[in-house]
């Protein structure tokens, strides 16, 4: 089974976006990968984002949603090195080494349209 990592810019677009299209292809993605990661990361940076858009609510049902159906990967000492060495080398800002080293450890396809994740030649990303 292919492993897939989703970014949090997927779950923008899942969450925000008021185009129905992209709210299908984002849940035709969901449904077709059944090897399905986030990194503890996303669920940091989609919780904030609802806190400041939908309130405090909306964020524990959405980040109890991430954890539910996605296999949820902690930062553990591997994912902390091959993180700080992918900031360093691609000027990456935190979040985005994090889930690019993510992505780098388990070997798994990046879904993201982030133009910093794309930079990173170590991984392979893909959108929707």
């Amino acid at each position: 089974m292919a492993k897939v990592i989703f970014d949090t810019r997927f779950f923008i677009e899942h969450y925000y976006s008021g185009d129905q299209r992209i709210l299908r292809k984002t849940k035709d993605e969901i449904r077709r990968n059944r090897g399905r990661f986030i990194s503890s990361i996303v669920i940091h940076e989609i919780y904030w984002l609802t806190l400041g858009c939908e309130g405090h609510e909306t964020a524990v049902l959405r980040a109890d949603l991430l954890e539910k159906d996605f296999k949820v990967v902690n930062i553990d000492a591997e994912i902390a090195r091959v993180s700080a060495e992918l900031r360093r080398k691609y000027k990456l800002r935190l979040a985005d080494s994090i889930i690019a080293a993510t992505a780098l450890v388990l070997k798994a396809t990046c879904l993201s349209d982030d133009p910093h994740l794309e930079s990173v030649r170590e991984i392979r990303t893909k959108w929707i």
